[in-house]
């Protein structure tokens, strides 16, 4: 018995709207659900999901279960080595701030940028962390 993956991972952000501007236009995510208010969910790649949660409305009422958190988060997606300057003109051309770029000692190269709620997004090319799948 083990783990497979990570499905989903959750950030949290006071507006909804600016999230689902931002992830489909900047990234190319597919918004595969939402409510209103609540959440907004994107597609990542063909196996994951990016959850948008709403703290202040996951947090409580009747729905289970709670979803909540404050502060910025961060999390990495990863992307092609030879689409690296591609995405680093991209985001130059949409106006997003890049805060760092890492060449890590083990391999691969990281972009880092925030989104609309102060999250720390990060894009990586393959071999940060030799894994077998290439991470």
């Amino acid at each position: 018995m083990k783990v497979l993956a990570i499905v989903e991972t959750a950030i949290y952000v006071d507006d909804l709207d600016a999230a689902e501007d931002f992830y489909p236009r900047i990234l190319g995510l597919d918004v595969i659900a939402k409510e209103p208010g609540r959440h907004v969910f994107f597609q990542v790649g063909e196996s994951n999901v990016l959850l948008a949660f709403n703290p202040k409305t996951t947090c409580t009422g009747d729905k289970l279960p709670h979803h909540g958190a404050t502060g910025p988060g961060h999390f990495a997606l990863g992307i092609e080595l030879r689409s690296l300057d591609d995405w680093r003109q991209h985001l130059q051309d949409h106006r997003v701030v890049i805060e760092a770029e890492v060449e890590w000692p083990a391999g691969g190269k990281s972009i880092y940028f925030r989104d609309p709620a102060g999250n720390s997004v990060e894009l990586v090319t393959p071999g940060l962390w030799r894994l077998p799948s290439g991470w």
